[in-house]
Parts: C-alpha cells; sequence; structure tokens
C-alpha cells in the first residue's frame, strides 16, 4: 500500500522523508491538543488532598487517588516525550525512529490517561456517592475510553489492511447511508 518506510506512497505525491515530516507534524499537533487536558487533570489532581473534603474518601479512595496522579503525571510525561525528543534529535537524521516512537509514546500516554481519568472520577464518585457506584462509573468511563481511543481505531485500522475500507458506500445501492457515531 506504499507505507513502507523507503517507498513513496501512491496516494500521495511525497517522498518517505516528506512523509516523515508530515506525520511528525501531524502527531505533534494532535499530541498538543490532549496535553492540555492532561496538565488541567494534573493541576487538579495535585490540590485535591488539600481541600476540605478529601479526608471523606477514605482510606481505599486515597490510594485510588494516589493512582490517578501518578497516572496523570506518566500521562504528561509520555505525551510530552514527542517535542522534547523533537528538540532533542533535531537534525538528525532520524525522523523515521522520532515517528514511530512518539506513536508509542501516544498510546501509552493515551492508556495513563484513561486509568488517571478513571480514578479521578472513581474518587469523586466515591466522596459523594457509594463506593459500588464509584466502580461502575469508573468502569464506564474505561469501556468509553477503551471503545473511542483504542477498539473502534483497531478495528477501523484491520478492516482497511483487508482491504475493505468502507468509505459509506454500501454495496448495490450507488448512495451514501447515514452513519451511525459507533460505526
Amino acid at each position: 500500500m506504499g507505507t513502507d518506510d523507503t517507498e513513496p506512497d501512491p496516494r500521495r505525491d511525497e517522498t518517505p522523508r516528506e512523509r516523515f515530516d508530515r506525520e511528525l507534524v501531524e502527531m505533534l499537533q494532535g499530541l498538543r491538543v490532549i496535553v492540555a487536558g492532561v496538565q488541567f487533570l494534573f493541576a487538579f489532581l495535585l490540590t485535591l488532598p488539600f481541600s476540605n473534603g478529601f479526608k471523606r474518601v477514605g482510606h481505599v479512595g486515597q490510594w485510588v487517588f494516589y493512582l490517578s496522579l501518578i497516572t496523570a503525571a506518566c500521562a504528561s510525561i509520555c505525551l510530552m516525550a514527542p517535542a522534547a525528543q523533537h528538540r532533542m534529535l533535531f537534525r538528525s537524521g532520524r525522523k523515521d525512529l522520532l515517528v514511530n516512537r512518539s506513536n508509542r509514546y501516544g498510546i501509552a500516554g493515551t492508556l495513563a490517561l484513561t486509568v488517571s481519568m478513571s480514578s479521578a472520577v472513581a474518587v469523586a464518585a466515591q466522596g459523594f456517592f457509594s463506593s459500588g457506584l464509584a466502580a461502575v462509573t469508573a468502569a464506564a468511563i474505561v469501556g468509553v475510553a477503551a471503545w473511542a481511543w483504542f477498539v473502534q481505531p483497531m478495528l477501523t485500522r484491520r478492516r482497511i489492511e483487508a482491504g475493505r475500507e468502507d468509505d459509506g458506500e454500501r454495496p448495490g445501492t450507488g448512495r451514501r447511508e447515514l452513519r451511525t457515531i459507533i460505526d
């Protein structure tokens, strides 16, 4: 399909070097968006133990908070790593390495963010509701994030790699049909 590191992509008029330039810029732009959200979550978590109601979460809630805090820090590190490494590897001629490594950091950071967000929701819910509702709510957050950030894109990628890229056309109808948000 032209995605080999040495072959130009026939669907685009670009060399492998131009492709890595484009991919790196696209990745860094996407990470800029998510990093801002992670930083707000991390800042909020850093202030939470100093609030008056924090003692209400109990011992288990404090450990869940700790998990949320540590995974927010890990998410921040992973999601900022591509920009930092881009600066450190500037003009090294290894954008291919940087793009591939940045993709792995982005996935790891998103996983850490999933844990941090669901843990933070669990702590907040436990402060006002039952531990059971807090756990169910956190599990729902994990489920939604897992679907939207990992499962759905992997299913799409499998369809594309199998040559069944679905562009919204239904065979034999000759017209586009409305797609659901989940498809």
